[in-house]
């Protein structure tokens, strides 16, 4: 399904729909919401509602995804880093 606009608003924009999330409640409605909520950041549907609330030029998406590679890049070079610290440290403790 597309969103429809007027020829003033933006280019039309595909709109994706995920499926219906459903949890059930059970006895304890605050554990039901903390599913809720875990389930909803894993689907990413806030983080994309996020990014179509304003229409984003393709240049735009281009350099927000290249510098969210390098974000992934670095804190990957950072988790193996203290990986081979601590092995270098348990590896001297012996």
């Amino acid at each position: 399904m597309t969103a429809t606009t007027s020829s003033s608003q933006q280019p039309q924009q595909a709109l994706e729909f995920h499926d219906p999330l459903e949890v059930a409640v059970r006895d304890d409605v605050d554990r039901a919401l903390k599913e809720l909520k875990k389930r909803v950041n894993k689907e990413g549907i806030l983080k994309e509602l996020k990014l179509r609330r304003f229409y984003e030029k393709p240049s735009e998406r281009r350099k927000r995804k290249l510098k969210e590679a390098e974000k992934r890049r670095r804190k990957q070079s950072r988790r193996k880093a203290r990986r081979e610290r601590s092995l270098e440290y348990k590896l001297r403790s012996i």
